[in-house]
């Protein structure tokens, strides 16, 4: 019976056969462990991203802070739905032909698994193309990066996942439950049509694109800022630029190391087709490591705050000696004497005292 076709049957044949086993007890434990870690942190972070954007309502601050509020909600859902269900999943001993006769928990799941896997790292990528745009073109920035246009960028990359997550459902491709018999995906054993591989390589390419073009934004907005900093004279009013592209930096580090292995695995199985060298226990360890993505990206709002980074410069400037490390160079002001030179400095009335100061001078 063609399993693929066939929704309420999705994935029965995989149970007779399954090659790689988890041991209940200990797999319903760290799930719950995992779980209820990454729901706290997660709040945790909400509450200072919400925290943060009710002191500083600057336009600077703001995008990156509703991005940054979108990312960590989104992680938080992700725990809680996908959490639940693994949990459920492990508690009744993964017998779906008992609660999943319809398919329709893994249809849930399967479409819970691509939504919350790629929407985190499509704002992550959002995030660092607004970094780049707020730092080369502030001018277009201050004026087309507004609250209501990021909300409408929220919205854009929530349903562009949402829509990549139905595309199965919509073509009557149902999800498949796994070998390990502990989650739904795409089809990843004996994949030959072209449409199983095809979501399989739309998949692992959207993801990886996500990373590359983080990569690259963050890669230009790091450079410029250095730029500035070592030809401006003006030391104040880029502090915060400072504390979010080490932000963006670390999630985009996550993200890479977190979320490679299983799109890079996914990618091979859609190009090997059947021929592929892929076990059970590859994909398992991949995804439990995508899994930890959604646990570290809200550490790094908690840790990588101004505070935090300006101990740690304290720190490692009282370790390396005063001469070696240059203070003007990464002082960590305060964000909200920085925003004020940055707002001062892109005032029109602070922009015409610069202009009159040379006239005045030449007419003296």
């Amino acid at each position: 019976m063609n399993s693929s076709k066939s929704p309420g049957l999705a994935g029965f044949g995989i149970l007779k056969n399954t090659t790689c086993h988890t041991e209940k007890k200990i797999s319903v434990f760290f799930s719950i462990i995992f779980m209820t870690v990454g729901i706290l942190s997660n709040s945790l972070a909400i509450a200072i991203l919400l925290k943060a954007y009710q002191r500083f309502r600057q336009k600077s601050k703001a995008s990156f802070l509703l991005l940054a509020s979108g990312l960590v909600v989104t992680d938080l859902f992700g725990h809680l739905i996908n959490g639940a269900i693994a949990v459920f999943v492990y508690a009744s001993d993964k017998d779906w032909i008992r609660f999943n006769q319809s398919n329709i928990l893994c249809s849930v799941f399967g479409i819970c698994m691509v939504f919350f896997g790629l929407c985190p790292l499509f704002l992550g990528s959002v995030m660092a193309v607004e970094r780049c745009i707020g730092v080369t073109k502030p001018i277009f920035h201050s004026t087309k990066m507004t609250s209501k246009h990021v909300k409408m960028m929220l919205t854009m990359v929530c349903l562009f996942a949402v829509l990549i997550a139905l595309l199965p459902i919509l073509r009557f491709r149902a999800y498949q439950i796994q070998a390990s018999r502990t989650w739904c995906f795409y089809k990843t054993e004996h994949v030959e049509d072209w449409e199983d591989r095809f979501y399989l390589l739309l998949f692992s390419c959207l993801g990886l694109l996500a990373l590359a073009i983080s990569f690259l934004c963050n890669a230009v907005t790091g450079i410029t800022l250095l730029r500035v900093k070592f030809k401006s004279q003006q030391r104040q009013g880029r502090s915060h630029h400072f504390e979010m592209i080490i932000q963006l930096l670390a999630i985009m580090c996550v993200s890479c190391i977190c979320w490679s292995p299983f799109l890079v695995t996914m990618a091979r199985i859609g190009i090997n087709e059947s021929r592929s060298k892929e076990t059970c226990e590859t994909i398992l360890f991949a995804l439990r490591m995508a899994t930890w993505n959604q646990i570290l990206d809200p550490w790094v709002y908690i840790l990588l705050r101004k505070a935090v980074l300006k101990n740690l410069y304290k720190i490692t400037r009282g370790c390396c000696g005063v001469h070696i490390i240059n203070l003007h160079m990464w002082e960590l002001s305060s964000i909200k004497n920085s925003l004020k030179v940055a707002a001062i400095s892109d005032s029109p009335v602070s922009s015409k005292q610069i202009n009159l100061q040379p006239l005045s001078s030449m007419g003296q």
